[in-house]
Formats: structure tokens, sequence, C-alpha cells
């Protein structure tokens, strides 16, 4: 059974940088997209950054030129490196990808002073 384990979430200060990382577990994980969404206290769940099998990246308009999205297809792991980091950005972060849709467990990204 495949599973997404997301990690490298954390507390960081305003103007700092995280890494978070999303393994995808077993031998016939396959995908043509993955990807991050977050949730915020209160609030719907937005996409974030998407990545697919052949290295196309899009981002949401508040993650641009801050959050880098990629993937290391030998190790089924996508990255999310964040820096420039805001007290907006704080919010659950949750590992997907398709097909089928899957999702990770989330990690917690809090960004304060």
């Amino acid at each position: 059974q495949v599973q997404l384990v997301e990690s490298g979430g954390g507390l960081v200060q305003p103007g700092g940088s995280l890494r978070l990382s999303c393994a995808a577990s077993g031998s016939t994980f396959s995908f043509y997209v993955m990807g991050w969404y977050r949730q915020a206290p209160g609030k719907k769940r937005e996409l974030v950054a998407t990545i697919t099998s052949g290295g196309s990246r899009d981002y949401a308009e508040s993650a641009k030129g801050r959050f880098t999205i990629s993937i290391d297809n030998a190790k089924n792991t996508v990255y999310l490196q964040m820096i420039s980091l805001k007290p907006e950005d704080t919010a659950v972060y949750y590992c997907y990808s398709l097909p089928p849709e899957r999702w990770g467990q989330g990690t917690q990204v809090t960004v304060s002073a």
C-alpha cells in the first residue's frame, strides 16, 4: 500500500527558510502529478505548488518567487523549499499525488517571531 509521509515542518522566524519533504513508500508507486497544499486555521485548503512526472511546475501566486518544488524520482520524494517565510505562511502543509488521489498526514509550519 502506497503512503505519503511528510517531514520538515517546524517553527521558523519570519524571513527564515524550511524544506519540506514528502516520501512515497511502496514499490508500485507512480504518479502524474505531485504537489503541496496547505490549510491555515479557519481557512480552506489551498494549492501551493505542483510538479508533474515530466517536470512541469506550477505555483500559487503567494508562493511564486519564494517556494520551489522539486522531485527526486529515484527516491519517490518531492520537496518544497521555502524561503522568505511570512507569518501568513503558517499552516498545515499536505503532500498529495495523482492518480489515484493520495494525501499525506500533514506537517505543521509555523512562522512566528
